[in-house]
């Protein structure tokens, strides 16, 4: 292999098994790669911070951001001339138009051009705001100047059936070679790489986070989206408000971020935001399973309980 014609980069989240690639590459390996991350705007404060102490202790992180000024325009303008003709009100019309322009958050901003939230369906995040401003910012250039890229990416086997299957090396397109060093490696694994090279992971870990990046993911479980209820309202609140601004600017005039379908038997043609948004979704988090009773055990705590340390992944008592 040409080493001088071939450069590095790592898609860095903020997450576990990103921030081992980046260890992994680093520290042990020594390889000269240059860590990019590609900011949702959908992230948890906690983890903006660790990306900083990332920087400071694995060296530069580059951040890219998506871009959907001009996909917005040209919403507006199919707005303008299609949506009257097809019935619906001018109020809403005016009101989409005002609402769908660059509001400074890219995740808000993808879902008032797309008219709706992703889904586990319909999964538009991670393309829009990750791989297609990494492609466009980041491996195009390096391409253009006539070097192959090896793109590492911290994905692992048991985090889904879609990647069970993944090869470690992949070249899905000439000049790109497409890297995964962890796909066989387990969480705890993941874990260890970072204590032995004294490397912290991400608080969120250590508060009932199972995922860190998107707060919360569209993936986000029961446990999960409860934890965030508790401990984070904020952050419940900004997707209340979220979906009422995306619903205004939909055609349909409604649109949920989390699936109710994954919540109860309903007939969706029959919810709204108003009905079924996130709050509802939240109420269901508390309760036990099978969602009839509330899960008192896990609600009634109190605030110190709450900032007490609790990991799915056994961190706390590793700590101890």
């Amino acid at each position: 292999m040409d080493t001088e014609k071939h450069k590095h980069i790592a898609s860095i989240s903020g997450g576990k098994d990103s921030t081992a690639l980046l260890i992994l590459a680093k520290l042990e390996r020594g390889i000269d790669i240059d860590p990019v991350f590609a900011d949702t705007g959908h992230e948890h404060p906690l983890t903006y911070k660790y990306l900083e102490y990332l920087d400071k202790e694995l060296g530069p992180i580059r951040t890219v951001k998506a871009d959907f000024e001009r996909l917005m325009k040209g919403k507006r303008a199919f707005i303008r001339k299609h949506w009257k003709d097809d019935g619906v009100p001018q109020e809403r019309i005016d009101r989409a138009l005002e609402l769908i322009r660059p509001t400074g958050n890219v995740f808000l901003d993808l879902c008032l051009w797309k008219g709706r939230f992703p889904s586990t369906r319909r999964r538009f995040c991670s393309e829009q705001l990750k791989h297609v401003p990494i492609r466009e910012q980041v491996v195009e250039p390096i391409q253009g100047d006539g070097y192959t890229v090896i793109s590492w990416q911290g994905v692992r086997a048991d985090e889904s059936f879609s990647r069970r299957d993944l090869p470690i090396v992949d070249e899905p397109e000439d000049n790109l070679i497409v890297y995964r060093p962890l796909i066989h490696w387990s969480a705890n694994d993941v874990f260890e790489m970072h204590k032995r090279y004294g490397i912290e992971w991400n608080p969120l870990y250590e508060q009932g986070m199972g995922r860190v990046g998107c707060m919360p993911c569209i993936h986000v479980r029961k446990g999960e989206l409860r934890e965030i209820a508790l401990r984070f309202p904020e952050q419940i609140e900004r997707l209340a408000e979220w979906e009422k601004l995306v619903s205004e600017g939909s055609k349909r005039g409604s649109s949920m971020f989390i699936d109710v379908r994954n919540i109860e038997k309903v007939d969706t043609k029959n919810v709204s935001y108003l009905t079924h948004g996130v709050d509802k979704a939240v109420a269901w988090s508390m309760t036990t399973h099978g969602g009839r009773q509330l899960d008192l055990l896990s609600i009634n705590r109190s605030p110190e309980e709450l900032e007490m340390c609790s990991s799915i992944y056994g961190l706390c008592e590793s700590a101890e």
